[in-house]
């Protein structure tokens, strides 16, 4: 059997990405996909995004949050890959 390899999307979102519903949105698409993970508001008006997941899921989750409706609030993405360290157990909403 095939181990499939997990990595961590790490991403940044600014625009008008705060007092939208980002959070809750991302929340409820993350549902629909095998990844764990947490997004937060920052002070500088950004939202922060952390997930695990194989790449290929990572990639259909980040899209399916643009698709859902928030792709007009998002200005820019500063995406980072990187190791996945396995301390989330689901996906949440952090402050």
């Amino acid at each position: 059997m095939e181990v499939v390899k997990r990595c961590r999307m790490h991403i940044f979102y600014s625009g008008r990405v705060q007092g939208v519903g980002f959070r809750y949105t991302a929340k409820n698409v993350a549902m629909g996909f095998e990844v764990t993970g947490a997004v937060r508001n920052l002070s500088d008006g950004r939202v922060e995004l952390i997930a695990e997941a194989p790449k290929d899921e990572l990639e259909a989750f980040r899209l399916a949050i643009r698709e859902s409706g928030l792709a007009s609030f998002i200005a820019n993405e500063q995406i980072d890959w990187e190791d996945p360290k396995g301390e989330f157990r689901g996906f949440e909403i952090t402050s």
